[in-house]
């Protein structure tokens, strides 16, 4: 992940929910096009919010044990507000289902009680290694890169809540 659209995560139950937040400033490189004048998160932007929150959620269901994530599919997508700068998008994330190398997600986007966007959207998650075994060490770097970004965004008191949680 190049870019990161989450600042916080605040919660997940360790199982199938996760939630977390996107607060926009005018400091946002892509507002400046988006619109000239009147400022505003892209669609697809919002869209990969709630899939970086959702790949969250499979690290935490792996054990950080998978590298990369890819959205195959979004479908059932709409929008109701515009997220302008000093906007709070709070985005929450339920799995509908998982298997081996795929996951399904329900999503939506919400902004002061109101839906600014949903969606269901499938994802493809697997390691470089699966296709080439001189990419373990890339695989390696991903994933503790991902771990270093997970505790810069509260998520490992998360996830130690959650597992708390799931262990009583």
């Amino acid at each position: 992940m190049k870019f990161t659209l989450i600042d916080k995560i605040l919660s997940c139950n360790g199982k199938d929910k996760i939630t977390a937040v996107k607060n926009l400033s005018l400091g946002e490189e892509y507002l400046s096009d988006h619109f000239p004048g009147y400022p505003v998160m892209p669609g697809v932007l919002m869209i990969e919010a709630m899939v970086q929150t959702a790949n969250w959620l499979i690290r935490i269901l792996t054990d950080f044990s998978v590298s990369m994530f890819v959205m195959e599919e979004a479908r059932n997508v709409k929008y109701g507000k515009f997220v302008v700068p000093g906007d709070r998008l709070e985005l929450s994330i339920i799995l509908k289902e998982i298997d081996k190398n795929y996951a399904s997600f329900k999503g939506k986007g919400m902004l002061n009680g109101d839906v600014a966007v949903s969606a269901q959207f499938k994802i493809h998650f697997f390691n470089l290694a699966e296709q080439d075994i001189k990419l373990a060490f890339n695989d390696k770097l991903l994933r503790d890169n991902a771990r270093k970004i997970f505790n810069e965004l509260g998520g490992a008191k998360i996830s130690e809540r959650a597992h708390n949680i799931r262990s009583t």
